[in-house]
């Protein structure tokens, strides 16, 4: 039984895998991490191994605590990844864009496959059909972009996430509305066709905390898949558990 640790920039996501499926999952504030563990490892004893993906701020104390409990594996570019890495700067390629392409190759492989993740940031990685990672794209993601309207003006409130009504904005709250969301669901429609122009038979995948939000409103055909980078994180920690 595996369990799998997502921490991001603003959260921690807990999971547990048994063979190969989704049992459980618990998120939480980064600060919790030794409570959350402590309680999955009570709810679950059955766990012995874990893999720890970190793009936010884990302390070393947090890991090799739970190395005194069960094996860990931290993840990296150094891993035995099941993917060739062609990207210019392997060493500074993120660890969830790792999960994330390694996901696609379990449950899409021989594809030319877009992952895109959004959430903090929008990220888009693209694998083609010989396996090979080629790279992609990132920009701000949904709140990031409400937040910096907020933060780098004067008089632009922040605002709750919101559907726009309309294109036109008569409004400074609806302008910002519509500025941000439809910049957003044109950024991705644009990004997959420009894929799609270049890659025949592309498979396109939406993930991360947005999924659910821009899932219906993109004109792309579309795979959303909410667990999708925790689902890669355990198939890299099977992977190289074999």
């Amino acid at each position: 039984m595996n369990l799998i640790i997502d921490v991001g920039n603003t959260s921690i996501k807990l999971a547990v895998f048994d063979l190969g499926k989704l049992i459980g999952k618990v998120v939480g504030d980064i600060g919790d991490f030794d409570m959350m563990v402590a309680q999955v490892l009570k709810s679950y004893p059955k766990i012995d191994q874990a893999i720890v993906s970190s793009v936010g701020k884990l302390k070393t104390s947090h890991i090799e605590s739970l190395k005194n409990k069960i094996t860990v594996l931290e993840l990296s570019h150094k891993l035995k990844l099941p993917f060739m890495n062609l990207y210019a700067t392997p060493k500074t390629l993120g660890v969830d864009r790792i999960a994330l392409v390694s996901a696609s190759v379990k449950q899409f492989p021989d594809n030319n496959v877009l992952i895109i993740d959004a959430g903090t940031c929008i990220t888009y990685d693209f694998i083609n059909k010989k396996n090979e990672y080629l790279g992609g794209a990132i920009s701000p993601g949904i709140r990031l972009r409400y937040r910096t309207l907020n933060n780098l003006t004067a008089n632009l409130p922040l605002l709750n996430t919101q559907l726009p009504e309309d294109i036109l904005g008569n409004s400074t709250q609806s302008s910002i509305h519509s500025g941000v969301v439809f910049g957003v669901l044109k950024e991705i429609d644009g990004v997959i066709d420009e894929y799609v122009k270049k890659y025949s038979h592309l498979t396109v995948i939406l993930t991360g905390g947005d999924t659910k939000f821009l899932s219906n409103q993109l004109k792309n055909s579309i795979f959303a898949h909410s667990n999708f980078l925790l689902e890669g994180l355990n198939f890299i920690l099977e992977y190289n558990s074999q």
